[in-house]
C-alpha cells in the first residue's frame, strides 16, 4: 500500500487540477473551434476572430468555475505555445538569405521596435506600450505582442494593451494582405523582390504566406522564408528586454523577485530551433508542433479576449490606433527600400 502512495497523490492532484481548470479550458476550446471554422469557411482571419468571439464572452471571466482555467490558458498555454514555435526556425533559413538579407531584416525589426518605444514616449505613454506594439509588428503580430506581454511587468492596463495590440496588428496584417501584392505588382516587382517585401513588412504568419502565393508560387516561398527570419527574432528581443527590465527593477526589489533573465519558455523555444537546425527535429514532427503551436496560440488569444471588456478597449484612444499605423508604415518604408537596393 506504501508503494500506492505518491502515485495516489499524484492522481489526486491531476483530478484536482483539472476540476479546477476544466471549465475555462472547454470555453476556450470551443471559442478557438469556432474561430478557426470561421476562418475556414469565410477567409476571416482566425486570430481576429477568436478575440472578437472571447471579448463578447467577457462575462465568462466573472464566473468562477471558469476563471481559473481562463487564466491558465492567457498564461501557460501561451507560454507553450510561444515555446513549440521555434520548432519551425533553423540557422539554415539564415545563410540561405544571405547576410544582406538578414542584416536589412535585423535593422528593421530592431528599428522599428525603438521607433515605437521612441513615439510612445513622445505621445506620453509607458515604453511598455511602445516595446509591446513595436515588437508586435516588427516580428510576427499576435505571437509576438502575447510573447512581450508575458515578460513585461503587470498593472492595471496590461491586459487591455496586449488585446488592442493583438487587434489592431491582425487587422492592419490582414489589410496588407489585401492591399501589398497589388503594390507589389504597381511596382513590377519580381518573384523574389515581391516576396522578400511582404514577409518583411506583413505582421502575421498566415497572412504572409496568404499574401505572398497570391502572387506566385515562388514569392509565397520566398515570404514564408523572410517571414520565419523575423520569427527568429523573438528570443533576442526578449532577452534584452528582459535585460532592460532587470535593471529598472534592481532598485525596487531583491534579487529573488526580479525576473528570470531569460523566460522558461525563450529557453525552450532556442533549444527547439537548435535541434531543428541540427536535424533532430523530424519534418513530420515539425509540421505537427507548428500545428499545437497555433492551436495553443488561439486557445491563449480567445483567453485574453475573455478577460478584457469592450468598455476597456474603447478607453486606449486614438493615440495608440496612430502608433501602431506609424510602426506599420516605418516597417514598411525600410523594407521597400531594403527590397528595391538588395534584391534584382
Amino acid at each position: 500500500m506504501a508503494d500506492d502512495g505518491p502515485a495516489a497523490g499524484t492522481l489526486t492532484r491531476v483530478r484536482r487540477f483539472f476540476d479546477i481548470n476544466k471549465y475555462g479550458l472547454l470555453v476556450c476550446a470551443l471559442i478557438a473551434t469556432a474561430a478557426q471554422f470561421l476562418a475556414e469557411h469565410y477567409g476571416a482571419p482566425a486570430m481576429l476572430m477568436a478575440l472578437l468571439i472571447g471579448i463578447a464572452f467577457h462575462f465568462l471571466t466573472e464566473d468562477p468555475r471558469m476563471a481559473a482555467g481562463i487564466d491558465l490558458t492567457a498564461k501557460k498555454v501561451l507560454r507553450f505555445g510561444v515555446a513549440i514555435l521555434g520548432a519551425r526556425i533553423s540557422a539554415d533559413m539564415l545563410i540561405g538569405l544571405g547576410w544582406q538579407m538578414v542584416l536589412l531584416l535585423v535593422l528593421a525589426v530592431a528599428g522599428t521596435i525603438l521607433f515605437g518605444v521612441a513615439v510612445a514616449r513622445l505621445m506620453g505613454r509607458n515604453w511598455h506600450f511602445g516595446a509591446l506594439s513595436g515588437g508586435s509588428v516588427a516580428i510576427c503580430g499576435a505571437s509576438a505582442a502575447m510573447a512581450i506581454a508575458a515578460i513585461l511587468p503587470k498593472d492595471k492596463d496590461s491586459e487591455r494593451n496586449l488585446i488592442f495590440v493583438v487587434m489592431g496588428v491582425t487587422i492592419l496584417s490582414t489589410i496588407a494582405m489585401i492591399f501589398y501584392p497589388i503594390l507589389t505588382s504597381m511596382l513590377a516587382f519580381t518573384d523574389l523582390q515581391s516576396g522578400t517585401f511582404l514577409g518583411g513588412t506583413i505582421h502575421d504568419v498566415a497572412q504572409v504566406v496568404g499574401a505572398g502565393f497570391s502572387v506566385s508560387v515562388p514569392a509565397g516561398e520566398m515570404a514564408t522564408l523572410v517571414k520565419l527570419i523575423r520569427v527568429t527574432m523573438l528570443a533576442p528581443v526578449i532577452l534584452v528586454l528582459s535585460l532592460v527590465i532587470r535593471n529598472q527593477m534592481s532598485g525596487e526589489v531583491s534579487e529573488a523577485g526580479r525576473p528570470p533573465l531569460l523566460p522558461l519558455f525563450v529557453i525552450a523555444f532556442l533549444v527547439l530551433a537548435a535541434a531543428n537546425t541540427f536535424g533532430l527535429v523530424p519534418e513530420a514532427l515539425g509540421r505537427l508542433l507548428a500545428e499545437i503551436s497555433r492551436w495553443a496560440l488561439l486557445f491563449a488569444v480567445a483567453a485574453v479576449g475573455m478577460k478584457t471588456s469592450l468598455k476597456s478597449m474603447l478607453q486606449v484612444g486614438g493615440q495608440a490606433i496612430l502608433l501602431i499605423v506609424l510602426e506599420t508604415l516605418f516597417i514598411g518604408t525600410i523594407v521597400l527600400v531594403g527590397t528595391i537596393v538588395i534584391v534584382r
